[in-house]
């Protein structure tokens, strides 16, 4: 197993630009309108009495998520991104915002090719490396977009260049995102699920050190050192004498897009090895390296068809198919996930769950990974797990969703406490990493519909069991010397127990059941909400009595009492 070098020091990111005023007055009145509405239909018209004024939920959302999407598209800059982030927290929002952003794509009208050449200019001033920069775009995404160049030397490149003015856009955009999770912050069962003021950091150190291009560049080099024993995967070459902060120059390389079926195919590349190949190399991000490229969408995935001669064929035995030998090359380093070590045992365990089909396992790796609520039932997410693995192990991701869409009547009625309760809170480390697993299965369906990632993930699951008892032979003759020890003594503790029993000194602890607790915790709600009820009740009658009897205090009471209806309401319903 190759262990990964030391993590890069880290880059500090750009200074803080100003914000524009006018984009942040257009994003801020979105998110309080989008506010008051929630605020309307699911706080205040949730009181009992007012439900039939509600309209359904399910088309509100999804007509929210739409305006989004559509300003996303109008503005960019980090919109864009935000939304195709949200799209992956199915554990947190509905399944209308979800799948209203699910197609939301990073691809905006390209910056004036002069305002592109004055940015080349400036970053490297009279001593420019390029005998040409080609007005032609090949890719033009929110913060940056690329075009094909020429060095000095003649050797082509392409050239990535932040967009003019997107420092501007990027504040003004995180700034109206922390308006967002300030206002978000005031439901309890969001702050519950998720912490909020850390999601906004990491969005935001994301998005800062996508900005930072000689960043990039060392995740590039880092990335392509990780993968060396792997002929079958490719990093382009990173030109740093043609780089800097705002301008990222790598070899150009001539590939399809590995969503390109047909030329795949026409090129005589077997589509199902390019899965299978791809499938395996974010196994070795994710549980290997703990380095993952967050963002595999299929403009930052190419393959390149290699000769057909024995030479360029994989010497450590990948396969390709029946079809021409071919590498997959990764490109667009920007948004990298690192795993924390504190993750990194967990999933471990989790891959070895997965490939052994050990649901007790598997709800062990959540326990240990942190993703579950405290009070979640572990031994029903244990039977629900085995039954996953009976019910779904060996179905292709093509028809993962129609089997799933079968089984989901019986999910739902058997484990109808489970799914309402949504035991898990997923962590910020995670998110970047599911974001990459979501668009992972998407192309390895549109490559191979009868791809199945459990045969995948199997022998990989066997290795990681294999180096874990290797590893770990020692620490399990410590522990058998460890237990044989206690064992000898056992017979001391027994017997002092046995005397403490006799002179009445035994003391037996019980804690309630989870049941127990909950109630306890209802309880211990519906008294705050009543204290809440009562102080506003109180007031009102004194606002009433003072206003009779002419008192300019009067106001003042009546103001309390509405304070303290305002949050009976929101303790009652956020």
């Amino acid at each position: 197993m190759t262990a990964a070098p030391a993590p890069l020091a880290p880059v500090s990111p750009p200074s803080r630009a100003p914000r524009d005023p006018r984009r942040y007055r257009k994003l801020r009145r979105f998110v309080l309108r989008t506010f008051l509405h929630a605020f309307w239909w699911d706080v205040v018209l949730a009181l009992p009495g007012l439900g039939r004024l509600r309209r359904p939920a399910r088309e509100r959302w999804r007509r929210i998520a739409h305006r989004y999407r559509s300003l996303a598209a109008e503005m960019g800059g980090v919109l864009i991104k935000i939304g195709q982030f949200l799209s992956t927290r199915v554990d947190l929002l509905p399944a209308e915002i979800v799948a209203e952003l699910a197609g939301l794509q990073d691809e905006v009208p390209p910056a004036p090719f002069p305002a592109i050449e004055r940015a080349v200019a400036e970053e490297f001033g009279a001593r420019s490396p390029f005998a040409e920069v080609s007005p032609v775009v090949l890719g033009a995404a929110s913060l940056a977009q690329v075009h094909p160049a020429r060095l000095l030397d003649g050797r082509e490149v392409v050239v990535k260049v932040l967009r003019p003015g997107i420092d501007v856009l990027v504040e003004t955009d995180l700034s109206a995102l922390s308006l967002a999770v300030r206002l978000l912050s005031v439901s309890r069962k969001i702050r519950r699920r998720v912490d909020l003021p850390r999601l906004a950091q990491e969005i935001a150190t994301t998005t800062l050190a996508e900005l930072d291009l000689e960043a990039e560049a060392g995740n590039a080099e880092r990335f392509a050192e990780l993968f060396a024993d792997e002929p079958g995967i490719s990093v382009p070459r990173i030109h740093r004498e043609a780089s800097g902060r705002r301008v990222l120059t790598a070899e150009n390389v001539a590939a399809w897009k590995i969503n390109d079926v047909p030329g795949l195919v026409a090129a005589g590349i077997d589509p199902r090895a390019v899965a299978r190949r791809l499938y395996r190399a974010y196994m070795r991000q994710i549980f290997e390296f703990w380095f993952v490229h967050a963002d595999p969408h299929p403009g930052n995935l190419f393959v390149q068809p290699l000769d057909e001669t024995p030479a360029a064929r994989n010497p450590e035995g990948v396969e390709s198919g029946d079809g021409r030998p071919f590498r997959i090359v990764f490109v667009d380093f920007g948004m990298m996930a690192t795993i924390p070590g504190h993750l990194r045992e967990a999933l471990r365990e989790y891959a070895i769950a997965l490939g052994t089909r050990d649901a007790a396992r598997m709800v062990q790796a959540y326990v240990a990974a942190g993703v579950l609520l405290p009070d979640a039932d572990l031994d029903r997410l244990e039977e629900v797990h085995a039954e996953l693995f009976a019910r779904f192990w060996g179905v292709a991701v093509g028809k993962m969703r129609d089997v799933a869409l079968a089984e989901a009547r019986y999910f739902l009625r058997k484990y109808r406490d489970l799914l309402y309760e949504m035991p898990f809170q997923i962590q910020v480390d995670l998110l970047f990493v599911s974001r990459a697993i979501g668009l992972l299965a998407g192309l390895t369906t549109s490559l191979d519909p009868d791809f199945d990632p459990w045969a995948a993930t199997l022998p990989f699951a066997e290795r990681l069991a294999k180096a874990e008892l290797a590893r770990d032979f020692g620490e399990r003759l410590a522990d058998g010397w460890d237990q044989l020890r206690a064992a000898a003594g056992l017979p001391r503790r027994l017997d002092a127990l046995l005397a403490r029993a006799e002179r009445g000194a035994l003391k037996v602890r019980m804690e309630p059941g989870r049941e127990a607790r909950r109630s306890v915790q209802r309880l211990e709600r519906a008294l705050a909400k009543l204290a809440w009820a009562v102080l506003s009740g109180a007031f009102a009658v004194a606002g009433a009595i003072l206003a009779a009897a002419g008192s300019p205090w009067a106001w003042v009471a009546a103001g309390l009492a509405g304070a303290f209806a305002l949050r009976f309401v929101l303790a009652r319903n956020l």
